[in-house]
Formats: structure tokens, C-alpha cells, sequence
């Protein structure tokens, strides 16, 4: 956090950190993790992830946006007293908009029902990510990195919860250390995430020379 004798962080500044965040929260919600590893959203489960990470930050005003009305302050002033409309800033979405956006995302790409808690304790951390960079501090955004470095080479499985119907829908998450495992190294995080400055295009699924969407869909 800047204090008094050092200069405060630029918006450019504030938003690379809040991106950086949303990232990380994404690289460690274990429901999307193991979607990924999976490729439950198909061969281009990756990709889907890194375009996830864009779209929430893109619900979000950019603080670069944000600082332009201060900026232009005295341009406001001289149109209140020519009665025309002033700048306002942009509405900011709440917590629910967020966990909303992220359980939709999860069930139409990657065809995963998250019925935990999971998808609102994201949202959550988002929120808190952003309030936080907010203010030039970014203690969240550095906890979440000394979190990923510490999850660096482990692998995220979904343990059954068993019931007497044998039901299966319910299923807790937990990492193990990743060994000899055929699944894609992706999630193995050797790379931090990519700063989003914006969503990318949404990944196109791949077609075979038949004419058939090749798409690897999660088993019920």
C-alpha cells in the first residue's frame, strides 16, 4: 500500500493488479481447475479460461476509465453551468452479478453445475481484489500469488461424496502432487497467469474431417 512519501500507483497500475488478481482467483477455483484438466470445455479448455478471466474483468470499469472523469473536472464544471449532462462514472456490478456470470460461464462452456459454495467464494475474492486495488492496496492480489506459487506442480481431483443413493452430483475438491499423470500439464501452473487487459475471442471448437465438433463432454 503507497504511503505518504511515495508516490501513488498509477490507474495503469491499479488495473494490472486487479487483472493480475481475477486471474489468480480463476488459476485457483479448483471447479475450474479440474474442468480444465479435463477438458471438459473441450481441447481448448485453456483458452476458455483465459477468455473466462477477460470477460470478469470486462464487467468491471477500467480504473484508467475511471480516473478520467476526476480528470476532466473542470470540463464538467463548465457544462453544469451550460446545463449540459455531466460525466458520470460507470456502475460497478455487485457480488451476485459476478457469482451469476461465473456459474453461467462454468454450465455453458465447460457444462459443469457448481452446486457448492465455490463460485461465491470467488466472487467474493474478486470483489474484495477490487475494492482493494481500489485503494492502492494490493495485499489481496500478492496473498493470491503466494497461494498459486505454493499450489505450483500439484493437480486438483474431485472426490465423490458417497451417499446411500450412490448420487454423485455432490463432490468435495482437493490437490495432489502431480506425478506420472497423462492429463494435460496446463494445470500444473509452471507460468503465472497472463495479465487480461481484455476478453479474447471466445475459442472455436474444433471440427473434424467429418463435419463433427470435437468436444470431450463430462460424464454424468
Amino acid at each position: 500500500m503507497a504511503s505518504s512519501s511515495e508516490a501513488e500507483p498509477s490507474p495503469e497500475t491499479r488495473q494490472s493488479n486487479f487483472e493480475q488478481g481475477v486471474a489468480l482467483t480463476l488459476h485457483l477455483w479448483p471447479a475450474l481447475t479440474l474442468a480444465v484438466q479435463n477438458n471438459w470445455g473441450g481441447t481448448s479448455s485453456a483458452d476458455k479460461r483465459d477468455w473466462f478471466a477477460g470477460a470478469i474483468v470486462e464487467m468491471f470499469p477500467s480504473f484508467v476509465d475511471l480516473l478520467k472523469p476526476q480528470q476532466q473536472q473542470t470540463e464538467q464544471q463548465q457544462r453544469r453551468q451550460q446545463k449540459k449532462p455531466a460525466i458520470t462514472a460507470p456502475e460497478e456490478p455487485d457480488v451476485e452479478d459476478v457469482e451469476a456470470t461465473l456459474l453461467q460461464v462454468m454450465l455453458d462452456e465447460f457444462e459443469v453445475n457448481v452446486d457448492d459454495d465455490s463460485a461465491f467464494e470467488t466472487a467474493e475474492t474478486i470483489m474484495r481484489v477490487r475494492a482493494q486495488c481500489a485503494k492502492d492496496d494490493f495485499r489481496e492480489v500478492d496473498g493470491l500469488r503466494r497461494r498459486w506459487e505454493a499450489g505450483r506442480g500439484k493437480k486438483v481431483t474431485a472426490v465423490q461424496a458417497p451417499d446411500a443413493d450412490q448420487d454423485t452430483d455432490g463432490s468435495d475438491w482437493e490437490s495432489e502432487d502431480g506425478g506420472d499423470d497423462e492429463q494435460d500439464g496446463d494445470v500444473e501452473m509452471d507460468e503465472a497467469p497472463a495479465l487480461v487487459a481484455a476478453p479474447k475471442e471466445k475459442p472455436q471448437p474444433e471440427i473434424d474431417e467429418d463435419g463433427f465438433t470435437k468436444v470431450t463432454r463430462k460424464k454424468r
